[in-house]
């Protein structure tokens, strides 16, 4: 299972980490801490040498109830470091976190290398036609509502039957425009109670019939730190475990706060497939 990334055959068949950094002053664990240049390229220079395969960076926080960000103000925030990380890690696989078409266009005129849709393309009917123009691959997150309404909308009929019909209309969206490379995302935390993520993490094998590779983004968030009755800064050894699950389940991308654990669970998952009777 491959994806073209510029250019480049990026094999998921082994699963592959995605460093987050965020740009936005409010997201719910690392807001703020990435403003200027030196920390940007630190941390990014970090991800990269502990084994990251792609840079997930958003401007725009999707936490329950962030505030909306006009999107002039977003490319305000992401254009610069584009550029600025291509300029100092020319080699580096840059994801584009947006729902918007502009931004997605415009980042990747700059080099970006894919687009993370929170919405696929509920919030901005252009961004598959978008997609198709550029031809990279197209992460789509399941989501009902927006950031700010989301957690009002965790009401299912049956949430698994629910959430393959919605990638089932998707994907096939993506087919119809001749998108190449597609990745679905079921939207941890969005628009889901506690309970609802786990129990879509226990049945995250029922994606793998779309034979699309499946990323999955758990890092630190409240479905973790609820239960453990702790916090965001306290929840890398609950991200770990519940990473370990993740990838026993068919995980191909996890994305990531902390890259060197995620890796390491990684390698430790592959041995243990490696070495099955």
């Amino acid at each position: 299972m491959t994806i073209n990334c510029k250019g480049t055959l990026v094999d998921l068949t082994t699963p592959k980490i995605m460093g987050i950094l965020n740009l936005t002053p409010d997201s719910f664990y690392d807001g703020g801490r990435f403003k200027d240049d030196a920390p940007i390229l630190k941390q990014v220079e970090r991800m990269l040498n502990e084994g990251a395969t792609f840079i997930d960076m958003g401007a725009f926080s999707s936490r329950p109830g962030a505030e909306h960000v006009v999107e002039d103000e977003e490319l305000k925030r992401l254009l610069p470091i584009v550029e600025l990380i291509l300029e100092n890690f020319p080699e580096t696989l840059i994801s584009i976190d947006t729902f918007r078409s502009k931004v997605a266009s415009e980042s990747l005129q700059r080099g970006a290398a894919m687009i993370n849709n929170i919405s696929a393309g509920n919030l901005d009917s252009d961004m598959f036609a978008t997609i198709a123009e550029h031809q990279v691959p197209y992460i789509m997150m399941h989501l009902k509502g927006t950031p700010q309404s989301m957690q009002k909308k965790a009401v299912y009929d049956d949430l698994m039957k629910d959430l393959r019909f919605y990638f089932s209309v998707k994907v096939n969206e993506a087919t119809e425009h001749k998108i190449k490379d597609v990745i679905i995302d079921p939207g941890f935390g969005f628009a889901k109670t506690t309970e609802q993520n786990y129990t879509l993490l226990n049945h995250l094998d029922l994606f793998k019939t779309f034979e699309v590779p499946l990323l999955i983004g758990l890092s630190r968030k409240s479905m973790i730190y609820k239960v453990l009755k702790s916090s965001p800064a306290e929840a890398l050894n609950g991200t770990t475990a519940l990473h370990t699950v993740a990838l026993l389940r068919g995980a191909n991308i996890l994305r990531v706060h902390d890259v060197k654990e995620a890796r390491e669970c990684v390698e430790l998952v592959e041995a243990l497939k490696a070495n099955a009777l």
